[in-house]
């Protein structure tokens, strides 16, 4: 059985069943697209405490805000994408290893948290989606519920696994 946090449409989270008990089958979710084609297993050691790291940073509002104000979400993305300086480190979002690395993920403050990303694989699942922008934009305080109910899902079934 999967249980889902969040919507799909803007941000979500989807936990498979129980397998060995350091990994997990993980599906992430935005602007209605699925992010993790390529890997969707999560090593739990390294995932828990890479989406819990990103939920206190957002609750407390430790993303920058939109650094191209007047421009749209995907001219954002691609200026940010093509800046080769440290500059569009500080965009960076869900760093979290080999589920995303499929993807390029950027992530600014407005009034609601606005997620930048496209998908760079050439063998992507969906090859129609290739160098396409998408935008989520969801509450921060949304975003922050998603993550803190699927790490807290994740970690007791991590801690409670047989060995």
């Amino acid at each position: 059985m999967t249980r889902r946090f969040g919507d799909r449409d803007t941000f979500a989270v989807e936990i498979g069943e129980v397998v060995p008990h350091q990994l997990r089958v993980v599906d992430l979710w935005a602007a209605g697209k699925w992010l993790t084609t390529d890997d969707n297993w999560a090593f739990l050691p390294f995932f828990i405490g890479a989406v819990r790291s990103t939920a206190a940073q957002l609750r407390r509002r430790n993303v920058q805000p939109c650094p191209f104000p007047g421009r749209t979400p995907e001219e954002i993305f691609r200026l940010l994408h093509a800046d080769e300086t440290e500059f569009r480190e500080q965009f960076w979002f869900m760093q979290w290893g080999e589920t995303v690395d499929n993807v390029s993920t950027y992530a600014y403050l407005e009034e609601d948290l606005v997620i930048v990303f496209a998908f760079w694989r050439a063998d992507h699942s969906f090859p129609e989606d290739l160098g396409k922008v998408f935008v989520a934009r969801i509450p921060p305080d949304e975003f922050v519920t998603t993550l803190e109910g699927a790490a807290e899902l994740l970690d007791s079934k991590f801690t409670n696994a047989d060995p």
